[in-house]
């Protein structure tokens, strides 16, 4: 059966999703300190800025609000996600999550070593808020869970 095409809506729905995917994406190191809950906040100010608000409270949760929780979610787990294709790596660092997920792009054996890890983490800038002991990172069957440093030795 052919693929049906779209409505004007619903392209519209999906340029605007597409859109708003790629402003995060391409603006997320500009909100610093990077991996941080106030650096989701200045990108959410900044959105709600561009879009009118005028920055007090009651605009700001207005805006939050319009935005919704489905889609704030879903910025927020794209803000926090980095792919690193030449490394064949998918890093999941939410500072409001207990630990780094680190999930393969390529065969979990090949790509999940601590070499490698190591490596993606300096990438991003992660290095310095994770324990770069691979003793302190744990398994999972096709991920990598490295909990966050936040000042206290891993167990």
């Amino acid at each position: 059966m052919p693929p049906s095409n779209p409505d004007a809506l619903s392209l519209q729905a999906t340029l605007v999703d597409f859109a708003l995917a790629e402003l995060v994406r391409s603006h997320r190191q500009s909100f610093q300190p990077l991996w941080s809950a106030e650096s989701w906040a200045k990108l959410l100010i900044w959105l709600a800025l561009n879009c009118g608000c005028s920055g007090d409270e009651s605009s700001l949760r207005t805006f939050a609000e319009a935005l919704g929780s489905v889609q704030s979610g879903r910025l927020r787990r794209l803000f926090f996600e980095r792919e690193l294709e030449h490394l064949e790596l998918r890093l999941l660092a939410d500072p409001a999550e207990p630990r780094v997920l680190v999930l393969p792009l390529g065969p979990a054996d090949a790509v999940l070593n601590s070499e490698r890890i190591s490596q993606a983490m300096q990438q991003v800038q992660l290095d310095a808020l994770v324990p770069a002991d691979p003793g302190c990172w744990r398994r999972l069957e096709d991920a990598v869970a490295i909990p966050w440093s936040r000042g206290a030795p891993c167990n």
